[in-house]
């Protein structure tokens, strides 16, 4: 049987904004231990202070630690933080330079091997796209563009489908053109579970909210619905 990575994938919203508690409810129930030890990574916004003072608030009373991995840290580094977590969540911001700081640091490399052998993985916006082949992103400076992420999960990703009016259009075009491969879009406040099995389960906090599976068939750009995970 095949063994695919965990990853919850949140469209947009969530602590950082401070909304939409039980997007973090539903990330923590994927998890064995009662209270898990969770990492969280704010590359994408340079260590914004406020994000992560909000990840602290957030996990103090529900996970048995909580830590951050600051950006000057290296690969081995990384590594050993990496060891003492069940779960790690990564901050929205730039997609691009977060994937390439990671890159740099070698960084992207150990981040899959922990969740390959295991660790929860997630993240919201840049946090979500940095887990994919590609995602449709607008950190380059140009508008909304492909832009290649580190490839633990295949196909492509575009947040804030719904939220932002020329998200659906651009994501729709670029896999059209085979600019991007089939994805998955996540609306803000919604999270999307890919489990073991490989199976992509839609949790939303909000209401109308959703995700969606969007994929190329013959002449066409097919949008599903994806399946609404139980409430936890």
């Amino acid at each position: 049987m095949n063994f695919y990575p965990r990853l919850i994938a949140f469209g947009g919203g969530g602590f950082t904004h401070e909304a939409d508690a039980d997007l973090e409810d539903f990330l923590l129930a994927q998890v064995s231990k009662e209270q898990p030890r969770i990492g969280f990574v704010g590359t994408a916004s340079l260590d914004d202070p406020e994000k992560i003072a909000r990840f602290h608030a957030r996990f103090a009373a529900v996970c048995a630690s909580h830590t951050h991995l600051p950006m000057a840290a290296n690969a081995a580094q990384a590594r050993a933080w990496l060891d003492d977590l069940d779960l790690v969540y990564v901050g929205g911001g730039n997609t691009l330079q977060l994937v390439n700081h990671w890159r740099r640091q070698g960084i992207d490399e150990v981040m899959k091997s922990a969740a390959l052998r295991g660790v929860l993985m997630a993240g919201v916006s840049a946090g979500a796209n940095v887990w994919f082949e590609q995602a449709l992103s607008d950190s380059g400076g140009d508008g909304l563009a492909p832009t290649a992420g580190i490839g633990l999960i295949a196909g492509s990703c575009c947040p804030h489908y719904s939220t932002e009016p020329q998200r659906q259009p651009s994501f729709i075009a670029c896999i059209s053109r085979n600019e991007l491969a089939d994805g998955v879009a996540i609306d803000d406040g919604v999270a999307v579970l890919f489990d073991e099995n490989g199976l992509r389960l839609a949790y939303s906090s909000r209401s109308g909210a959703g995700a969606y599976a969007v994929r190329r068939s013959e002449n066409t750009v097919v949008c599903t619905p994806l399946p609404q995970a139980i409430k936890p």
